[in-house]
């Protein structure tokens, strides 16, 4: 009864593809050609020279470099814990498999460039890539025409915070088309392809990650933002608004859903917004929001009533307001992030929580997870028999193969054995 907000990826996925292919035959070239026509500016070209990461970072506002250091910093303590430590099974005497965990080699780190500056995203992107160990980094962010061109300072100077050199100034679907093929930059330096592509983007870069994926991994395809609060006769509809209105900010499409047990607090809730939303900078959007068949409010009888709600829902980002909020969250399977308690705002977590922000919209927190260090790392099991273990074994590797009527399997065992009568000495 509560939609998503109405975006048809499929639809896109026509639009760019064309994009796509013009990117892999021209190269930058194509990619120019489209920042002027798309960001209404043409750059000189693609990367950004390392001296403007340092100009971007040395004007930043004090005040501005200290958060940015803080967010850095707590990420950097949560992710660090993520790292998965290689594991050696011995199955057998003479037999062992091991895990290994192996970062990807180059990842491409989107940062959007739309309606709003996202340096929080090149944190939240980079953090948990560095933690993995990968060796090459590349930020990609639209060219701003206001900057002559190159990504917004605030992108630059989070790179050069994060110890990332290499930035190119390319947004929507020609940035993910670029970071898959590669090309020369206009310099004839190279612009060397990427194995991973992860960050938030607006519907034609999401489109161009599914077009793309299989040639790349991707994280997600992330849709409009969302929040979910659960909440009882016990929240603070002061702060229960504030939150709504605070990912209404994002996107006229973005979701904001009230699920509480109390009449009065829904009612309070609505009063309080129509106050709170005057006086907000980005009032029309918010408005726009809210107003939408995306959001809401729901009444449930109780708060078992309300974890299967929100359950369902699967919201990117939920908030448990309620009088056992700990008990409450413990309780639910379904979300991309859990904030608890009338202290743990949503806001918190976009940006110095040391949770990763980049997180599964549109119901996906059913079955997948947000960015983490995991997003940057693949599992090898590596076997290692010794002639024994392998004889021990050999009859019924044969008997499975045959089984299955793949005889050629059997023989590559019985292939260094001679004969069964051999296998069992």
């Amino acid at each position: 009864m509560l939609p998503r907000a109405e975006v048809n990826v499929d639809a896109v996925v026509e639009k760019v593809r064309p994009i796509i292919d013009d990117v892999r035959d021209r190269g930058v070239e194509a990619v120019l050609e489209y920042g002027e026509r798309f960001d209404h500016v043409r750059s000189e070209s693609v990367r950004v020279p390392h001296a403007a990461l340092r100009e971007a970072l040395e004007a930043t506002d004090p005040q501005v470099r200290a958060a940015l250091e803080t967010s850095i910093e707590r990420a950097r303590a949560v992710h660090a814990d993520q790292r998965r430590t290689d594991t050696t099974t011995q199955v057998v005497p003479g037999g062992t498999v091991t895990e290994r965990w192996v970062p990807v080699a180059r990842v491409g780190l989107y940062a959007p460039g739309g309606l709003a500056v996202y340096p929080s995203s090149v944190v939240m992107n980079v953090v948990p890539a560095q933690a993995a160990g990968v060796e090459g980094l590349v930020v990609c962010s639209p060219p701003q025409q206001e900057f002559g061109g190159r990504p917004h300072p605030l992108i630059l100077a989070a790179a050069a915070l994060l110890g990332v050199d290499e930035v190119w100034a390319v947004g929507g679907a020609q940035a993910v088309a670029l970071l898959a093929y590669g090309g020369t930059d206009t310099d004839g330096a190279p612009l060397e392809p990427v194995d991973t592509v992860t960050g938030p983007g607006n519907v034609f870069v999401t489109a161009a990650k599914r077009t793309l994926r299989g040639r790349i991994a991707i994280d997600s395809e992330a849709g409009t933002t969302e929040i979910a609060i659960l909440a009882d006769h016990t929240a603070d509809p002061v702060h229960v608004a504030a939150d709504l209105i605070s990912q209404a900010e994002h996107d006229p499409s973005a979701a904001s859903v009230l699920v509480t047990t109390s009449p009065e607090l829904a009612d309070a809730v609505d009063a309080e917004l129509v106050t709170q939303v005057g006086t907000t900078k980005h009032d029309e959007r918010i408005r726009t929001a809210l107003s939408g068949p995306q959001s809401g409010t729901i009444l449930v009888a109780d708060l078992d009533d309300g974890v299967r709600v929100v359950d369902a829902y699967a919201a990117e980002h939920l908030e448990i307001q309620t009088a056992d909020a700990p008990g409450v969250a413990a309780r639910v399977r379904n979300a991309g992030a859990i904030f608890v308690g009338p202290h743990s705002p949503v806001s918190l977590g976009d940006y110095c929580a040391g949770s990763n922000h980049v997180l599964p919209t549109g119901g996906c927190a059913r079955h997948s997870s947000g960015l983490s260090v995991q997003t940057f790392l693949r599992g090898i099991h590596v076997v290692d028999y010794s002639e024994a273990a392998l004889r021990d074994v050999a009859d019924q590797v044969v008997a499975l193969a045959e089984a299955e009527d793949l005889p050629a399997h059997g023989q590559a065992v019985a292939a260094r054995f001679g004969s069964r009568r051999e296998w069992n000495r």
